[in-house]
């Protein structure tokens, strides 16, 4: 996790875009009158499905369910 100032996030937004693109981790803005938080867009739509997904109870319900079965219980899929 990475935090900087609005100025440094400013003087080197380009090298931020490329550190949230390749660490895929947040990285925190802070400023004046708040702060604000830089996400790639692939782990923003990730994060965004998650939420939707998660908003459904039934979903949730099969997602942890899904979670706690061991790995050679389940089935792979060939259909490529």
């Amino acid at each position: 996790m990475s935090i900087v100032n609005a100025t440094t996030a400013r003087n080197n937004f380009f090298k931020l875009m490329e550190e949230a693109l390749t660490v895929h981790e947040p990285i925190f803005v802070t400023g004046k009158n708040g702060n604000v938080v830089v996400m790639s867009e692939e782990d923003y739509r990730s994060m965004q499905e998650t939420f939707y997904l998660c908003s459904n109870s039934k979903m949730r319900e099969k997602l942890l369910a899904g979670m706690g079965t061991p790995l050679n219980e389940c089935v792979e899929d060939n259909d490529e």
